[in-house]
Formats: C-alpha cells, structure tokens, sequence
C-alpha cells in the first residue's frame, strides 16, 4: 500500500479549514467524512490537539510525510 503524502493529506483536510483555524478533531472529521485511508487518519492522529491555521502549520509535526509518492 503507498504511504500518505501531503498532498493525499491536504485533498482529505482541505474543507476543515473553510471556515478558519481548524483543530486535530476537525481535521480527523474532515477526513473520515472524505474516506479517508485509515493510514490518513493514523498520520493526523500524531498530530498535537491544538488548533492550525493553515495546512501548511500541520508540515512542522509531520515532516516525515512526503510530498508526493
């Protein structure tokens, strides 16, 4: 199975930040609410529970994840 990307990230999560600042548990519905992989889902679970501006500020405490695959 390919491993998750930023940019699968970013496709799931997008709509989290609509309205705003967006929190881990936003981010985590956003992507269950889009099907995410559950390998989507376990990467935005090791995020910490605070609230993100952008997508960009989740890349700090998932630099790890690649850009593309």
């Amino acid at each position: 199975m390919p491993s998750v990307t930023r940019t699968e990230l970013a496709g799931h999560i997008a709509t989290a930040f609509d309205a705003g600042r967006a929190s881990r548990a936003e981010l985590l519905a956003a992507a269950a609410s889009s099907h995410a992989r559950p390998q989507v889902i376990a990467v935005l679970q090791r995020l910490p529970d605070q609230q993100y501006v952008s997508i960009r500020d989740l890349w700090h405490h998932l630099a790890d994840v690649p850009i593309d695959g």
